[in-house]
Formats: C-alpha cells, sequence, structure tokens
C-alpha cells in the first residue's frame, strides 16, 4: 500500500542547505516497514533537491559559475531568472531506494535543498512511498 505526505520545509535564504533530518522527520511513519523506495518532489521552479556529501560548502559557488545571476536575462519579473534554470539542470525530484525501513543513502550523502532565490522561502516537499 502506499503513502504519501506533503510538508513544507522551512524558510532558507540563497545557498546549499542539508536538510536530511528535517525530511526524515516527516517521512517517519511512512518508512515503517517499508522495503521498497520513495519519491520526493519539490513542488517549486526556484529551489532544487539533490544528494552531495554531508559537509559540501561549494556547491553554491559552482552553480553560480555555471549559470550566473548577471547574464542578459528575459524573464526578470522576480529578478534575475537564473533560478529556473538552476533547478532545471539539478532537478525537482529524488528517486531513493529504501531498505528495512531506511533511507539506504551512502555514508556520506545528504538531501540538499538548493534554494536558488536571495529571499527567504520555505518550499512545499510531496513524499510519496510505495
Amino acid at each position: 500500500m502506499g503513502w504519501q505526505k506533503t510538508f513544507t520545509l522551512a524558510r532558507r535564504s540563497k545557498g546549499c542547505h542539508l536538510v536530511t533530518d528535517e525530511v526524515l522527520a516527516q517521512i517517519d511513519t511512512g518508512l515503517r516497514g517499508v522495503q521498497v523506495g520513495i519519491t520526493i518532489l519539490l513542488s517549486h521552479t526556484s529551489a532544487a533537491l539533490t544528494i552531495n556529501e554531508n559537509y559540501d560548502r561549494d556547491m553554491d559557488m559552482a552553480l553560480d559559475k555555471i549559470v550566473p545571476e548577471d547574464l542578459d536575462w528575459l524573464h526578470t519579473d522576480e529578478g534575475p531568472e537564473a533560478s529556473h534554470t538552476k533547478a532545471s539542470l539539478i532537478g525537482t525530484s529524488l528517486c531513493l531506494p529504501i531498505t528495512d525501513g531506511r533511507l539506504n543513502l551512502g555514508t556520506w550523502q545528504g538531501i540538499y535543498l538548493t534554494e536558488f532565490r536571495h529571499a527567504p522561502h520555505s518550499r512545499r516537499v510531496v513524499a510519496t512511498i510505495l
């Protein structure tokens, strides 16, 4: 039987934020007894989810070099729209294995919210466990 929950991550400004514990606190009930997998969707186009080393402080800097905010962006209703391009490159969902009721991540892996807006935003997440 499937399980699904929608929840909101805390407000954060631009940067790469380790949110593994925050996500686990929300999905703990759904993980119990599950042996298959989870899909986690971030319901936004100006932020992304990714798996990275638990302590990686270079990601935000590298993304700014790859997709600089000072390009001649055409879509500027909410400021320079590097955020949509970055979100497309990184992705807004994760598909993760579950083993014995726990996320089966590597030793140093964690779930990151990559927030591309300078102003703090709270972000809605939909977790689906099958």
